[in-house]
């Protein structure tokens, strides 16, 4: 199956049998396991008449690599990209929707992790610029675990444009910078959102930081002058996730 990425975990297999099981080809299911969760993906599987098998867990281990699978492994095949069109017509439809927008990061691994942080905390699309920028290739596909097949990737060939559009459509757009005034803890980030993350080394390019509508900035009490793009990004979504749960 060269043509199919494999999706693992629990939470990971459920969302893409309730969102687009078509794209299912194979579940693989840990045979000793017999409770609810993995009862209720084996129904959604049957429901949508996906092919599924029972195997131990070192076919399991082999299927999902170095991944924690949690007894399922699916076989499905890759979403495609989505358009500038297709994010701004979801808008429309997502209430208090959040994106992550990342500014020209060219690390793969990094690219993957903020796929995992983005799915993880339930953004509704990564949206990366065509040209200097890290494709969406086998190394972040293995790195985001199963969440570049759960959360679109939006590949704009405008970024600017891009987020102009995304005002229009309502959101607010905040950019991360380590000389921000504000502290992301002290903004409200509990509304309609894009949160903008700059390049490795070099942050927010100026004209993106023009097209936001405030910065903040994390944290921080130790020397080293700034944190990596994904560990940064995971930090500045579960403060976004943090104020929606307790407001």
């Amino acid at each position: 199956m060269n043509d199919t990425a494999r999706v693992f975990g629990l939470h990971a297999v459920r969302a893409v049998l309730r969102r687009d099981p078509a794209r299912v080809v194979q579940l693989s299911l840990a045979g000793q396991r017999d409770d609810a969760r993995s009862a209720e993906i084996e129904s959604l599987a049957r429901q949508a008449g996906v092919a599924l098998r029972r195997v131990d867990a070192q076919t399991l281990s082999k299927l999902a690599g170095d991944g924690v699978h949690q007894g399922v492994v699916a076989e499905v095949r890759p979403m495609p990209p989505w358009r500038e069109d297709d994010l701004l017509e979801a808008l429309r439809e997502t209430p208090a929707p959040l994106v992550l927008v990342l500014d020209g990061v060219q690390d793969p691994h990094n690219l993957g992790a903020c796929l995992r942080t983005a799915d993880a905390c339930g953004a509704l699309a990564v949206v990366v610029p065509k040209d200097r920028a890290a494709p969406l290739n086998a190394t972040a596909r293995k790195v985001a675990a199963g969440a570049a097949e759960t959360t679109p990737v939006v590949v704009v060939v405008n970024l600017a444009r891009t987020l102009k559009l995304l005002k229009e459509a309502g959101l607010w757009v905040v950019g991360a910078a380590g000389e921000a005034p504000k502290l992301a803890s002290e903004a409200d980030l509990k509304g309609p959102l894009a949160i903008v993350m700059g390049a490795e080394g070099h942050g927010l390019r100026q004209l993106t930081r023009q097209h936001c509508d405030f910065l903040v900035r994390l944290p921080q009490l130790g020397a080293v002058e700034s944190l990596n793009v994904s560990v940064a990004t995971g930090m500045l979504l579960y403060e976004v996730l943090r104020q929606r749960l307790s407001g």
